[in-house]
């Protein structure tokens, strides 16, 4: 990037958002098995989920739903007439911008998202994949591959998602750990002054560098997002720089937690993991797999629009419903034994993108991502194995998934 811009570090020299995740998402072990207890008393059921998990809310103290059935989650994400998801507005609005389109219902939501469509469509993702993902793998990769081990997620899944996106935004290298950093705690809501000031100076930085882009466009996301039209309009600046507040964390923080959860189950599971080894065709079944059975976001939020029934409750004008991905994913009325990690089962779609209208619009990167994170694995960690000197991966979070270490070796 040539134009001189500087970003700022919080305030606080001591605040670690690295720290507030266990807080923010859970550090339960299994949740699944709470989940299905849940799941015996309805499909759809009075609280929250954070509130049945023994964790704060932070929807405020309206009547509030939990949702978990796969058909019921359905309905609400797909139904826009009846559910909202201006339920986001205090908590992603604050932080990310009330331009998000997370926050936003139509005619706004669709007039906006059409442009983004336009951008992220697999056709110019896939080229991504070999442009910016590839080289920022092999990067990573090449910094640890004659040691014979590894954490693969303190030296590879936590990093390479966001410096793809640096890449993509044409970022300088100097500012990387401080995005990261920012990117984090825009959603530490726990510490909300923490989270209003990530925003804040993220908007600050993306503001400038839109002007600078729109005086000298290059190849970059950010140059290519300020020029695109559609029906001859350009985004506005607070959808834009809302957008690219939560690409932050969209395509870094929830790629990290997919890529992780998928090598945990591929590495305890090495039965499936030689298959891929000697069929890479079972790789889209692998990622599909891994997102159904462990996705990185459990729950996701909407508002009733209206009075209305589901799944035979009573649901109130204005109320919170916690659509539980997590259980529509483990539903046993549309997956048998739906807490095994199967590659070979019969695809099915699942919920960890939702669906409907707000289907998340980066999910072909996430995909390619994954993808070649995948590929590089198989290609420079032969024999990849867990390490049995240091601990096992746990998968932990009651919101939000992740294991904090992947320890593994492998024949240099």
């Amino acid at each position: 990037m040539t134009t001189p811009l500087r970003i700022e570090e919080f305030d606080d020299a001591s605040y670690d958002p690295f720290t507030s995740d266990e807080v923010n998402f859970g550090d339960d072990l299994d949740p699944y098995p709470r989940i299905h207890a849940l799941r015996a008393g309805g499909a759809v059921i009075p609280g929250s989920y954070r509130e049945h998990m023994g964790y704060p809310c932070f929807y405020g103290d309206g009547p509030k739903f939990t949702v978990l059935g796969s058909r019921e989650a359905e309905e609400v994400l797909t139904d826009a007439s009846r559910f909202s998801n201006s339920g986001y507005r205090p908590t992603l609005g604050t932080t990310f911008g009330m331009g998000s389109i997370s926050t936003l219902d139509n005619p706004e939501h669709v007039r906006w998202r059409r442009i983004f469509q336009k951008i992220f469509l697999p056709q110019y993702v896939r080229t991504w994949g070999t442009t910016i993902v590839d080289p920022v793998v092999d990067g990573l990769m090449a910094k640890f591959l004659s040691r014979g081990s590894a954490d693969l997620v303190e030296e590879f899944t936590q990093r390479y998602p966001f410096e793809v996106i640096y890449h993509q935004l044409d970022l300088p290298e100097s500012d990387v750990h401080t995005f990261q950093r920012l990117a984090i705690g825009q959603t530490d809501y726990v510490h909300m002054a923490q989270a209003q000031e990530a925003g804040l100076k993220l908007g600050q930085y993306f503001r400038a560098l839109i002007d600078a882009r729109r005086a000298a466009p290059g190849n970059d996301l950010v140059s290519l997002l300020a020029t695109t039209e559609v029906d001859g309009e350009h985004l506005p600046e607070i959808v834009l720089v809302s957008f690219l507040r939560q690409l932050m964390n969209a395509a870094g923080d929830t790629t990290y937690r997919g890529t992780s959860v998928l090598l945990t189950a591929l590495l305890r599971n090495p039965d499936q993991f030689a298959a891929i080894r000697a069929d890479r065709d079972l790789i889209p079944a692998a990622i599909e797999e891994a997102l159904r059975w462990d996705g990185p976001v459990l729950s996701q939020l909407r508002v009733s629009i209206e009075d209305t029934v589901l799944g035979g409750v009573h649901i109130p004008a204005g109320a919170s419903l916690d659509v539980l991905a997590g259980a529509a994913n483990r539903d046993p009325e549309v997956y048998k034994d739906p807490d095994r990690f199967d590659i070979f089962r019969d695809r099915r779609p699942h919920f960890s993108f939702s669906r409907g209208p707000h289907i998340c619009v980066g999910q072909h990167l996430a995909k390619v991502e994954m993808t070649r994170a995948l590929h590089a694995v198989l290609d420079k960690l032969p024999g990849l194995r867990l390490d049995p000197e240091r601990p096992a991966p746990e998968i932990r979070g009651m919101m939000m998934r992740v294991p904090a270490h992947i320890y593994v070796r492998f024949d240099a």
